[in-house]
């Protein structure tokens, strides 16, 4: 069986989120792949330096290198692994999940070209970035999507909709989290009820803040902070809406987990978000950081039971193609 190094960011023994090197990582281990990992260095010099040594000591014995590619500062750990295999003529195939990547591309089209155009494969887990890639006519693009594990997830029928809303993200300006917190204090004055569950760890210094702005407004959210998969799929069965606020996104996988549960979605409309969620088909797209938008549609949905089934019905169906057991294959198939 091959053998794959697998660069990026393996840091969730820290407290932070899994990520693709994570799961799809242990997925393809469990297909029989010889796999090797860089890094789980938490300074970023240090993690550079170990991808590095990792790719350097381990190329003789490496089939593929597969490098999670985002579109901020770790973008440049994509850069220099990319231009290392490409001395050591290792096959790298860059994986895409950084949702402003279509404006790296624009920024700065010659390191892009650099990294993508000497690519074996380039991996677009959603349909927004194949087509910003494609576009470019870099190296072949690929799409494969962010793909769950449905049997891991436990489908929860829900007759009745109420005002309790689950937010699942590490806490990060992007991602604003300070959205879900003015939407909460704006649905109060409707449902006095209404509760709001933040779940995940604080990546920026952006999780204090969001804690204050909520005891400003003497709102009652429950931070939970990091929670296994388990603990957290678990935790959701006690919420009805699954909201998604942020400003960029590509393909997130806490929005299909949401999907495999039954828990409508209502999400903002950037990025990825419209490639992968069809508006008022299987969620609500409404535009970045409008509050109101948001809060209009859980009312909407909490009142509106036929529209409830409607999402949530179309939602299972979709979730079924990002099952592990189809995804799989186009793996395979690549990685022969």
């Amino acid at each position: 069986m091959k053998s794959i190094l697998y660069i990026g960011n393996k840091l969730s023994e820290y407290g932070l989120t899994v990520t693709s090197i994570d799961t799809l990582g242990l997925l393809l281990e469990n297909e029989g792949y010889k796999m090797q990992y860089a890094s789980t260095k938490k300074n970023k010099i240090s993690r550079m330096l170990d991808m590095f040594y990792k790719t350097i000591s381990k190329f003789r014995h490496i089939d593929y290198v597969l490098i999670d590619t985002y579109s901020t500062s770790n973008f440049w750990y994509t850069f220099f692994i990319s231009q290392l295999c490409r001395i050591l003529k290792l096959k790298y195939i860059p994986i895409l999940h950084g949702g402003n990547l279509p404006n790296r591309l624009n920024n700065n089209p010659f390191l892009c070209k650099m990294i993508f155009k000497n690519a074996y494969k380039n991996i677009a887990p959603s349909n927004y970035l194949f087509k910003a890639f494609n576009d470019k006519n870099y190296a072949e693009i690929i799409y494969i999507p962010n793909t769950i594990e449905l049997q891991n997830y436990h489908f929860k029928i829900r007759k009745i909709i109420e005002p309790k809303l689950l937010w699942v993200r590490s806490f990060t300006a992007i991602y604003n989290p300070e959205m879900a917190i003015k939407v909460l204090l704006e649905l109060k004055s409707e449902f006095p009820n209404a509760e709001l569950c933040m779940i995940g760890p604080d990546k920026d210094g952006t999780l204090p803040k969001i804690k204050q702005l909520a005891n400003n407004l003497k709102l009652k959210v429950n931070f939970t902070g990091k929670l296994s998969k388990k603990d957290w799929t678990k935790l959701s069965e006690d919420y009805d809406i699954f909201i998604n606020t942020t400003h960029y996104d590509n393909t997130p996988v806490s929005v299909l987990e949401a999907l495999a549960m039954g828990i409508p979605v209502v999400s903002t409309n950037v990025g990825g978000i419209p490639f992968l969620l069809e508006n008022r088909k299987n969620a609500i797209l409404i535009n970045d950081d409008d509050v109101s938008g948001m809060v209009s549609a859980i009312k909407e949905i909490i009142n509106n039971s036929q529209l409830k089934d409607h999402l949530i019905n179309n939602g299972l169906n979709l979730i079924q193609e990002f099952d592990w057991e189809r995804v799989k294959n186009k793996w395979v198939e690549i990685l022969q």
